[in-house]
């Protein structure tokens, strides 16, 4: 295992690739700050209903590699890339490496500690604990997408899938001690042996990474309160569907060249019905 003041290193070297505020950084070279127009939040999702879906994606991905990379190379350098099962104390302290890149996202230092919600970057952090959470977070993912394309609601679908990670994360585990168990019981050193002497041959490992997963799942869902608030009242917008306040010189496709631009702040009254912009539009929100 590396020294104690190696893993100090990279876990301050995954809090500033997290801390990166991609959404914050492309609203900005198109004229917006995110913090002023939709949710108000820097993340891919208001930083698609502002722009369009195509630069969701980027900051998706953008956001998704900040996480996986500098996890991934933490796992490298400490031998266990690749490892299912490894000494508690190496999978601790990757774990952390792991869970400060999405508290970088979370609470960038650059914004005043006010970040994204998480999604994307723990996506990408999970996937770079290779082999141990990759297999949970690809699980998450999946739920992710199914609740996306039954509903289109990217924070129900964010909160399902940090719901079902804790689960996937044990059930892995389970699985990879079962398959333990049965190799050693195929060998015929150990044909006689009961299987409950075989199971204490090979205790579960997982503990570590359910209890990080449990966390960040914790938090994410936290981050996503007023989302949730959102979706009770009916207020909460679908996948796809643009938010006002993108002015004309940021480059936004919405408006045609003889259309005036939408205001920023404007309320959803003046948006829909207002004579200034022509025909009725769907809520903004």
């Amino acid at each position: 295992m590396p020294p104690v003041t190696h893993w100090l290193v990279l876990i301050a070297i995954a809090f500033l690739a997290g801390s990166i505020p991609f959404g914050y950084l492309i609203g900005r070279a198109r004229g917006v700050d995110l913090r002023t127009v939709g949710s108000k939040n820097i993340g891919a999702t208001n930083l698609g209903r502002v722009f369009g879906k195509k630069y969701f994606f980027l900051c998706f991905f953008l956001d998704m590699f900040k996480g996986l990379i500098p996890t991934a190379a933490a796992g490298w350098h400490a031998g266990v890339l690749g490892e299912f099962a490894m000494p508690a104390p190496t999978a601790w302290w990757w774990l952390a490496v792991m869970a400060s890149s999405v508290l970088g996202h979370m609470f960038t230092p650059w914004l005043g500690f006010k970040g994204g919600k998480g999604v994307a970057t723990g996506l990408g952090a999970l996937l770079g604990v290779f082999p141990a959470l990759t297999i949970p977070g690809v699980g998450a993912f999946v739920v992710f997408v199914i609740v996306v394309a039954l509903w289109r609601y990217i924070s129900a679908a964010s909160v399902a899938a940090a719901c079902s990670l804790p689960l996937w994360t044990w059930y892995a585990h389970d699985q990879f001690k079962t398959l333990q168990e049965r190799r050693i019981g195929s060998q015929p050193l150990f044909e006689q042996t009961p299987a409950s002497e075989i199971d204490a041959m090979v205790p579960y490992s997982g503990w570590p990474f359910v209890i990080v997963a449990g966390v960040l799942a914790a938090l994410v869902i936290y981050k996503h309160r007023a989302n949730l608030a959102r979706l009770a009242s009916g207020t909460e917008p679908k996948f796809g569907e643009r938010t006002g306040g993108v002015p004309e010189h940021s480059g936004g496709d919405s408006p045609g060249p003889n259309t005036p631009p939408d205001p920023v702040g404007a309320s959803e009254n003046d948006q829909t019905h207002s004579p200034e912009f022509g025909a009725a539009r769907p809520p903004q929100s």
